[in-house]
């Protein structure tokens, strides 16, 4: 059965039967009490035929929950319009026949976690030699200096060291999201870049498993990239775009 796009619910058994799962945790005593508030909220959520099937206590005052029921309602998907990166991803080896023939010059990509965010895995996913998906990271690519200076790093520390190395590019990786610090980090940098007047030196990039390409438009970078990106997805945007901005190559015209 083929689902009509101007009218999508969730799936779960049958097209269209608006199944889901929700859980969450309630600052509430585990006991009967809980149970029904966590019900009447899900059904407050607009969700139909809701039932528990699991709740445990998380420690005093606290109360984990799992919830199954119907939406009621569906959105119009045919309608729906997503900013996305449009550069045409290539492969490993013509990526750096692309930099050797129309950059003609190696070209130099800085990342860092930066701020208070230490976790490494999606930028070294992105970076490091071995890579990712069954791609190799960046450190592969022989036409490719790259630099990652890890976590927990400081935007000075970083556009100082970009900087130094004369980058191209700059990858930050954001995944700390309590209380919006990802978007006070990433909106920093670009602040700071442009208090230096170095903001159009680099080519800026964002990525992490809350970024979208739009929300990294929306705070001044150049690109964004989610969960399932992969090394060639990144270096492909950043040497097409190189060529794009006019960048005066060593040796070349």
């Amino acid at each position: 059965m083929q689902a009509d796009l101007t009218s999508i619910k969730p799936y779960g058994d049958t097209i269209n039967d608006g199944m889901l799962q929700l859980s969450f945790t309630l600052p509430m005593e585990c006991g009967v009490a809980a149970g029904e508030a966590a019900r009447k909220l899900v059904e407050q959520m607009g969700i139909e035929e809701v039932n528990l099937v699991e709740m445990k206590g998380m420690g005093e005052g606290y109360t984990f929950f799992i919830l199954y029921g119907k939406l009621k309602f569906s959105i119009d998907a045919s309608k729906i319009k997503v900013t996305q990166v449009e550069t045409k991803t290539m492969t490993y080896y013509q990526i750096n026949d692309f930099i050797r023939k129309k950059i003609r010059r190696k070209i130099t990509v800085v990342g860092a976690c930066t701020g208070s965010d230490a976790h490494t895995v999606g930028l070294d996913a992105i970076m490091n030699m071995k890579g990712y998906a069954g791609e190799y990271g960046l450190e592969r690519y022989p036409e490719i200096n790259v630099y990652n200076l890890g976590s927990q790093v400081p935007n000075e520390q970083l556009i100082r060291r970009a900087v130094e190395l004369d980058a191209d590019a700059l990858l930050v990786s954001q995944v700390v999201t309590q209380k919006e610090v990802h978007i006070k980090n990433l909106t920093e940098l670009v602040e700071l870049l442009e208090a230096e007047g170095l903001r159009e030196r680099f080519i800026l990039i964002v990525g992490g498993p809350r970024i979208t390409h739009q929300l990294a438009l929306e705070l001044g970078y150049d690109a964004g990239f989610g969960p399932g990106t992969i090394p060639p997805d990144v270096a492909s945007y950043i040497v097409q775009t190189m060529t794009k901005a006019g960048v005066t190559w060593n040796g070349g015209d």
